[in-house]
């Protein structure tokens, strides 16, 4: 280091460096260890429990494991592996639970041949659980004894103590979430169920239970499935209609790594990929993906080259092959490496050339064995690859015409005078008549405006031939400016809030899920980029004399309604059911929708591409009765529905 460096007054040297003992650096950092302390993060730290009971499982050990919510959102976890050790640990000089759970990176994860796979956050999921709990209670049985620890925000209250006699094995965990940390304390039982069965699927034999236990809110399940990952594909198409009744299923190791396949294909033209290593869903994919893609493809030319299903030069593109197709890849191996903290991403090389050469040997016998199956699946290809065709005509009619057109923006668009895209806001209005109140309401520096008019196209029962050129969605496509499908590209995005304007009712719930559902099968960077929001426009309208108030909900309405009679009691408050957006003054929307300091905005999140996914099959597909079952499940949520 210099001498002119250590001259200056921002001195830089060991004295500013912070170590921060124990846990402490997970409570001061905790969206460093589970993500965020918002819903995702409180329900993290569930899932870093069951990790540990699943590794159990991966081991050999433990067969059943159960997950309760209990009174006031406390979590237990039970499972009957063979107990955490409890027995001395010479590096830490105390015993192993303890280390467990009061140490970072510590665990049976790191050598020492406790576990061969494991699908633990780095080994550090207890102890950063413990850390950001108000309290945990941890039990073991084992050697016909239960032993308990306690512990306080990463803490021990009560030492390491024998409370009691067992004939049993496993792990018991008990923990309340901080609310010191935590944002919201509410537990969503179907969020932590659908993990469970998620899990379930992945671990073929496996036991899981969920069960909730709060007053009021009393459900449990139970799933087991012998079936494994062939039962998850059935299960996520049960909605869709197969192109072949049975699913193909693939497996084999080497070393010490082992991958399975599961496939089949429906008649939709959307593909559904899901990816796990060592049980971690892994929602950017990785070389497990890639094998698995770069297999079937060259599996498929090959067949259809054979049959003469593809003539000449014809070539299926992987794009293709993938057309309509549900497939999961689960891949177990020593040493995962993945991408980044949050394990999105595989990165180990050898498991690009193990799911290849499995599927690619494997499929192919498939094929030869079952040419019924194997000819629907060409077809299904063939067919996508003439649709493509017509969809690259259709876009490059597109760019012609807008290149003679110069590039011209659509007609309706009201464009707004900024023009860094982070700084602007662009809302597709329902109507036009609420465009132009719209027009004439908003701030003309920062948002556009882009009405839309009749009744757009369902993408979920079209191609992307159908999609390009469709005078309801191309204004949509030019006004955004950032492409469709694979060529989209959000650096391109003219707009940062991408906001859907429509009424609060049938027909504006309607225009939402068109809308929503074209962004998430051909925009869906859009959305986990989370530039796509719905305004909520106010239910109600309250006058008293010359004071106005709006109100979003039933709730808000009742309040409100109180406070402006004030103490009399008796003062007469009008209230009105709001008018739709069209009959709104400029003005009026301005306050109540479109201000900044005002509005109500709901981002449009992507939690789970899966459940997304079963969404939109639902509510924009073929079939009739799943669509009506999920909206009597779910009527009472309508006015809050979020994908």
């Amino acid at each position: 280091m210099s001498e002119g460096f250590n001259a200056v007054t921002n001195e830089y040297d060991a004295s500013q460096i912070q170590i921060l003992e124990g846990l402490e650096a997970v409570r001061k950092r905790p969206g460093m260890y589970i993500g965020s302390t918002s819903a995702s993060g409180l329900h993290h730290l569930v899932y870093e429990i069951v990790d540990n009971a699943i590794d159990e499982a991966l081991a050999g050990h433990c067969d059943d494991i159960s997950v309760i919510i209990g009174e006031g959102d406390v979590i237990t976890v039970i499972d009957n592996g063979r107990g955490i050790p409890v027995d001395m640990q010479e590096q830490a000089g105390t015993s192993a639970l303890e280390v467990v759970f009061t140490v970072l990176h510590a665990g049976g994860k790191f050598g020492g041949g406790g576990y061969k796979v494991s699908g633990g956050l780095h080994g550090v999921g207890a102890s950063v659980v413990n850390a950001l709990s108000e309290w945990l209670i941890a039990q073991v049985h084992m050697n016909g004894s239960i032993y308990e620890m306690r512990f306080s925000r990463g803490d021990i209250t009560h030492g390491l103590t024998v409370v009691g006699e067992t004939d049993k094995t496993g792990t018991t965990v008990i923990f309340k979430p901080d609310a010191q940390i935590f944002e919201d304390l509410v537990f969503n039982y179907e969020t932590l169920h659908t993990r469970m069965r998620e899990q379930a699927f992945l671990n073929a034999g496996l036991k899981i239970r969920t069960e909730d236990r709060r007053p009021g809110r009393e459900t449990s399940d139970e799933m087991r499935y012998e079936g494994g990952i062939r039962e998850f594909v059935t299960y996520i198409n049960r909605n869709k209609t197969p192109l072949h009744d049975s699913v193909i299923y693939v497996a084999g190791e080497r070393d010490d790594s082992m991958a399975e396949i599961a496939i089949q294909y429906n008649d939709s033209y959307n593909e559904l990929l899901l990816s796990f290593a060592n049980n971690i869903h892994t929602p950017e994919g990785g070389m497990h993906e890639t094998g698995f893609k770069t297999a079937l493809t060259r599996v498929l030319n090959d067949y259809g080259k054979k049959t003469g299903a593809l003539k000449n030069d014809e070539k299926l593109s992987g794009e293709d092959c993938r057309e309509g197709i549900t497939a999961v890849i689960s891949v177990k191996l020593i040493d995962a490496q993945f991408e980044g903290q949050t394990k999105a991403k595989l990165g180990n090389s050898e498991m690009r050339t193990l799911v290849d050469n499995i599927l690619s040997e494997k499929l192919a016998i498939f094929l030869e064995e079952n040419p019924a199956v194997a000819r629907a699946i060409i077809d299904k290809a063939v067919t996508a690859s003439k649709a493509r065709e017509a969809a690259r005509r259709a876009r490059e009619n597109v760019r012609r015409k807008n290149a003679l057109e110069g590039m011209s923006l659509p007609g309706k668009l009201t464009d707004c005078n900024e023009s860094d895209p982070t700084l602007t806001e662009i809302y597709i209005v329902e109507g036009d008549s609420a465009g132009g109140s719209a027009k004439g309401g908003r701030d003309s520096r920062f948002q556009a405006i882009l009405p839309l008019w009749g009744k757009m196209l369902n993408v979920e029962k079209a191609r992307a031939d159908k999609v390009y050129g469709n005078e309801k969605l191309t204004p949509v496509i030019t006004a955004l400016g950032a492409g469709l499908g694979e060529e989209f590209d959000a650096e391109r995005l003219r707009y940062h809030k991408v906001i859907i304007m429509a009424d609060a009712d049938v027909d504006g719930s309607h225009i939402r899920t068109l809308l929503l559902t074209f962004f998430f099968r051909f925009m869906r960077p859009l959305i986990e980029g989370g530039y796509v929001y719905a305004a909520q426009p106010p239910l109600y309208k309250l006058t008293r004399g010359k004071t106005i108030r709006y109100a979003f909900s039933d709730e808000e309405r009742d309040t409100a309604s109180a406070e402006m009679r004030g103490e009399d009691g008796r003062g007469k408050v009008d209230i009105s059911r709001h008018k739709g957006l069209g009959e709104m003054d400029p003005v009026e929307l301005w306050e109540t929708t479109m201000n900044p300091e005002t509005r109500i905005l709901k981002r449009i999140e992507l939690d789970d591409a899966l459940r997304a996914d079963e969404v939109f099959t639902v509510l924009m597909g073929e079939k009739v009765e799943p669509r009506r079952e999920f909206i009597e499940r779910n009527a009472k949520y309508a006015v809050n529905l979020d994908v």
